[in-house]
């Protein structure tokens, strides 16, 4: 059933994409489209020395990065872990407890940038950038069809609540379950920190 006011249920998630330092980490809100925070992104163990040295060079995307992705009791759901690129970025997607659910993996270096959802080296479905600067993507399943969006322009976002400036749109289209379920929410919540910032090159 969709609703229900948790990460995995709610149809339309809404991810902020300016972060509050909580404590040493850099969190992110994830609200439903009523405005309510049902969780958050976090970025875990970036020390200052780090930090300076992404603003300073971009050996930021030669660097390690953890998320945590928690519910809105700070309970971790979702652990998301992008080694150091080589040359195309893969996050390996982890529950809460450690246990490997599955990878995301770009599958290009140049073109349109698509990424695909991989359990145990099937690919059950992908991300695929139709236009990085004006933040179109669409989520398909293995079949191609279209499971998700994530975008910056929805009709039915509340102006009053959200400025698109700051956030961006995850719609998923129908009740999703199992990895497939934990690997869409993973990757739309990453999209900003984990994927995005690759290619703020490419048009």
């Amino acid at each position: 059933v969709q609703g229900g006011g948790t990460l995995f249920t709610e149809p339309v998630l809404v991810v902020n994409q300016k972060a509050k330092l909580i404590e040493v980490n850099n969190e992110y809100a994830i609200s439903d489209q009523h405005g309510n925070q049902i969780g958050a992104v976090r970025q875990v163990g970036q020390s200052t020395a780090k930090k300076v040295l992404r603003v300073l060079t971009s050996v930021d995307q030669f660097m390690t990065h953890k998320l945590q992705v928690v519910d809105r009791n700070g309970q971790v759901v979702l652990q998301l872990t992008r080694p150091a690129k080589v040359v195309k970025s893969k996050i390996i997607v982890q529950d809460g407890q450690g246990t490997e659910i599955g990878t995301i993996a770009q599958e290009n270096a140049i073109g349109k940038i698509h990424f695909g959802l991989l359990v145990g080296g099937q690919r059950i479905g992908s991300i695929n950038g139709e236009n990085w600067r004006a933040w179109n993507f669409n989520v398909q399943d293995h079949t191609g069809a279209e499971i998700a969006r994530i975008s910056k322009s929805w009709e039915g976002l509340a102006k009053t609540l959200f400025t698109t400036a700051d956030n961006y749109v995850v719609q998923i289209h129908r009740p999703l379950e199992g990895s497939l379920q934990a690997l869409v929410v993973a990757a739309a919540v990453s999209v900003d920190t984990a994927l995005k910032q690759d290619n703020r090159g490419f048009g």
